[in-house]
């Protein structure tokens, strides 16, 4: 058996919850997305700092020279309930010196295919496309 990961909420008012694992830092959750992302905006941030931190991961094993990533992730979601996102698009911005697109683009496809568990605990019809922007933002 797996291991199994847990999380602990808290109301505040409103729509607020803050809480995290039990024991472990804590995070608001604003559903109002006023004083924190709601649920839907940090499933986003989940995929992104998900792919991301492989992505990161994989180049270091690479030395392939990243020095800078910005992640960019939308989601398009139903009109009707559920409003699950039915489309999810990554842009990522990567640059270093002497990075190789080539190295970038393989970190990149090994984390959507085959490491983002965020990603890959998602439905397995979702759309998700992807595009590689390298150099100074």
């Amino acid at each position: 058996m797996g291991e199994t990961k847990q999380v602990v909420l808290t109301w505040e008012g409103g729509l607020r919850f803050r809480g995290g694992a039990p024991g472990g830092a804590v995070a608001l959750v604003d559903a109002d997305n006023a004083e924190a992302p709601g649920p839907m905006l940090q499933l986003l941030m989940a995929l992104g700092g998900c792919s991301g931190a492989d992505v990161v991961s994989i180049l270091e094993k690479m030395r392939a020279g990243l020095e800078r990533l910005t992640i960019e992730v939308s989601g398009v979601r139903r009109e009707e309930h559920p409003k699950r996102y039915t489309a999810i698009h990554y842009v990522f911005r990567a640059s270093g010196a002497g990075l190789d697109a080539a190295k970038v683009q393989r970190a990149i496809d090994l984390s959507l295919q085959k490491y983002c568990s965020v990603l890959h605990s998602l439905d397995p019809g979702l759309a998700v496309t992807h595009e590689l922007r390298l150099g100074p933002e």
